[in-house]
């Protein structure tokens, strides 16, 4: 799934918006944005257009996990 966020700025209000977008509508998210950046490049206060994806899928959990003991990763130097 794809989330696009962004945000208007009004005088000292900011107004958080975001709008969803199916996992097989990437190119939809990224018009989207498109449209968002334009409106802002024409004058409009626009701010912090970003997209965040998700797969609903996922075999694991995001984020870091914890290691095993027998885990020995070196960074390798020259």
């Amino acid at each position: 799934m794809y989330m696009v966020y962004w945000t208007m700025i009004e005088g000292d209000t900011c107004t958080p918006h975001e709008k969803l977008f199916e996992t097989t509508d990437m190119v939809a998210a990224m018009q989207c944005m498109e449209a968002l950046r334009k409106r802002q490049r024409d004058g409009e206060p626009l701010r912090f257009i970003t997209m965040s994806s998700e797969h609903p899928d996922l075999v694991g959990h995001p984020g870091v996990d914890v290691t095993g003991p027998g885990y020995d990763w070196k960074k390798r130097r020259r």
